[in-house]
């Protein structure tokens, strides 16, 4: 059954006074970052999204979410589309995003504050997921008291507060080392397997991206679609030894082969600059 159904998206964006783009040798005001971009999401699924850089991938997420109107087309979810945030979608950004003034446990429990859960619940539950996280012992610590990794735990952990049936991932781990971003790879699928929430993860990583899906898509460079989708066909649960098999690899190369032309024109593609009238 399909989750989310992405129909047709494009979006254009105006620049501001006094930036242009040129494409293929013409200046233009506007943007189209997304072009007819067609996904279909089953129920449960782990989906990764790669591409080049300004593909619109994150533009792309933040219209499934709500929190962007598209050009044209519609995203629905559930049968219902979608025109502002959904209180059954959550959302981790690239940056943790944590309020500075709350501790580990109270960031959790804002989740649930903000939905009137009442004040023991929303502990318990905070509780319950730092323990899931691996951060018992923790919960009255603030931000600026845990390492990156343990900030984006927390960050997780309070998308996952209300239960959402859909979590939105906006490369989480992109600004982590390699030994935690593989860490916390494995931690996700770990609690993404009991809770069966869907799952549409942002990255330019291959490896993260094979390691973490059902299926990878593709997009092309700007204007962003949808290229291809590949099925990862490795068995689930998967550990880090699985990168190093064989079927690992082929998918690393297959996705690298479908992904080399998209990069090279991207590098190539139009190019921002400021224009100024008197």
């Amino acid at each position: 059954m399909d989750r989310i159904v992405v129909s047709d998206i494009r979006k254009t964006f105006q620049l501001k006074p006094g930036q242009f783009v040129t494409v293929d040798g013409e200046a233009t005001d506007r943007v189209t970052v997304l072009d007819g971009v067609d996904l279909s999401i089953r129920k449960g699924e782990f989906i990764t999204l790669v591409g080049p850089s300004g593909s619109g991938k994150s533009v792309l997420l933040d219209i499934i979410g709500g929190l962007t109107q598209a050009t044209g087309g519609n995203v629905q979810l559930d049968g219902r589309r979608i025109t502002r945030p959904d209180p059954k979608t959550g959302y981790v950004f690239q940056q943790y995003a944590l309020f500075p003034w709350r501790t580990a446990l109270a960031n959790i429990e804002y989740a649930l504050e903000v939905r009137g859960v009442a004040k023991a619940e929303r502990t318990a539950t905070a509780r319950h997921l730092l323990a899931l996280f691996g951060l018992a012992g923790f919960e009255d610590r603030f931000p600026n008291q845990l390492s990156g990794g343990m900030q984006q735990r927390v960050a997780i952990a309070r998308a996952l507060a209300s239960n959402p049936e859909v979590l939105l991932m906006d490369e989480p781990f992109a600004a982590l080392d390699q030994q935690t971003r593989e860490l916390l790879q494995g931690e996700l699928l770990r609690i993404w397997g009991k809770i069966n929430t869907t799952v549409i993860f942002v990255t330019h990583s291959i490896d993260e991206a094979i390691f973490l899906a059902d299926r990878v898509v593709v997009m092309t460079a700007r204007p962003g679609a949808v290229k291809e989708i590949i099925d990862i066909d490795l068995p689930r649960p998967r550990d880090g030894d699985i990168r190093a098999s064989a079927e690992f690899n082929l998918y690393r190369a297959r996705v690298w082969d479908v992904l080399r032309d998209e990069v090279n024109k991207a590098q190539k593609d139009w190019t921002l600059s400021p224009a100024f009238s008197h």
